[in-house]
C-alpha cells in the first residue's frame, strides 16, 4: 500500500487498545491540525532564515509524528533538527512536506 513505508501501523494499533474509538479519531484530527501548523512553521522559518524556529518546528514535528506512527515524517524532521546533516532546509522541507501528506493519508486510511 502507498504510503505504508511512511506509517506505523503498530502504533495505531496499540492505541487503538488502549482508547475508544471517538477518543483516538480526535486525537488524530488535533494531530492533523496540528502537523498543519509545525509544517508551516518550519516552512515559514525556513524561508526566512529563522535557524532556531525551524529547529524548534522539526523538533516539534519528530515528537508529533512518533506519537502516532509517522515514521517517514518523524526521520525526515530528525534530519532537518541535526546540526551535522550536510543537507539544508530546501532539500529536507520538500521531503518532510511530502511524507507529511503521505503519512496522514496512510493513517487516515488506518482510521477510516
Amino acid at each position: 500500500m502507498a504510503g505504508m513505508d511512511s506509517f506505523d501501523p503498530a502504533v495505531i494499533a496499540q492505541l487503538r487498545e488502549e482508547l475508544p474509538a471517538e477518543a483516538l479519531r480526535d486525537i488524530l484530527r488535533t494531530f492533523q491540525a496540528d502537523v498543519a501548523r509545525l509544517v508551516q512553521e518550519l516552512v515559514a522559518a525556513a524561508q526566512a532564515g529563522q535557524r532556531e524556529a525551524y529547529l524548534h518546528a522539526a523538533h516539534s514535528l519528530a515528537g508529533a509524528a512518533s506519537a502516532v506512527g509517522l515514521s517517514g515524517l518523524e526521520r525526515e524532521a530528525r534530519v532537518a533538527m541535526d546540526p551535522a546533516q550536510p543537507e539544508g532546509p530546501a532539500a529536507v522541507v520538500p521531503r518532510i512536506l511530502a511524507q507529511s501528506r503521505s503519512g496522514l493519508a496512510a493513517l487516515l486510511r488506518e482510521i477510516g
